[in-house]
């Protein structure tokens, strides 16, 4: 009988053990068939009906959540949400953007509180749009914005330097950005350049750009 007990007292020391070890699951990223783990510190992006890292399985995902399987136990992830012994969430706010149309990188975002589809340009020095973008958005360019000529690839044309009150992207927002309207069509998509991206982290990791606030 006292071998039964003690036999007992190690089972439970063991589970309790188990639970201690159960890893640090979060999902920084959503995408419909597709979730961006962060497991244990290690960052992977997994399809439904794979496995990532630390043996944890994607079962289903969507834009609004994700299912994992993790340790045989299935639960519903939101994002960024923590689900280990009580951490907290992060407080820099994050940011996952997966590989789209082209091999570029779009993300829905607004500029002074208006929405904009960007294509994200890490070659761009600044936002950029063309000026009936500019005059969708409410920018008066030609009175609050400083003239200059502007080479591109057809060409030199007509530009103005400005500067934007916000320009948010998911929770991600800064201030007083600066931009350039350009005359005429080009771009034809408004351009997230680096006069944004400079002011928050950004890092590529298999094929997923990710953003995060600097503080």
């Amino acid at each position: 009988m006292q071998c039964l007990k003690w036999l007992g007292l190690g089972l439970l020391l063991t589970a309790v053990g188990f639970a201690w070890a159960a890893p640090q699951v979060r999902v920084v990223g959503l995408f419909p068939g597709a979730a961006v783990l962060n497991v244990d510190g290690q960052r992977k992006l997994v399809k439904v009906g794979q496995t990532g890292p630390g043996g944890v399985v994607v079962v289903s995902a969507d834009s609004r959540g994700a299912v994992l399987r993790v340790e045989g136990v299935e639960r519903s992830y939101g994002l960024s949400r923590e689900y280990s012994n009580g951490f907290a969430e992060p407080t820099r706010r994050q940011l996952s953007i997966a590989k789209g149309v082209g091999g570029h990188y779009w993300i829905a975002g607004s500029v002074n509180g208006h929405p904009v589809q960007f294509l994200v340009d890490t070659g761009a020095t600044a936002v950029a749009l063309n000026d009936g973008q500019a005059r969708r958005l409410g920018i008066d360019y030609r009175v609050s914005g400083l003239p200059l000529q502007v080479n591109t690839a057809s060409g030199t044309v007509r530009g103005w330097r400005v500067n934007l009150n916000s320009v948010k992207v998911g929770d991600l927002e800064v201030l007083g950005v600066e931009a350039v309207v350009l005359e005429g069509g080009s771009p034809t998509e408004a351009l997230l350049g680096m006069s944004f991206l400079s002011r928050v982290g950004w890092k590529v990791e298999q094929d997923v750009l990710m953003l995060e606030s600097k503080h």
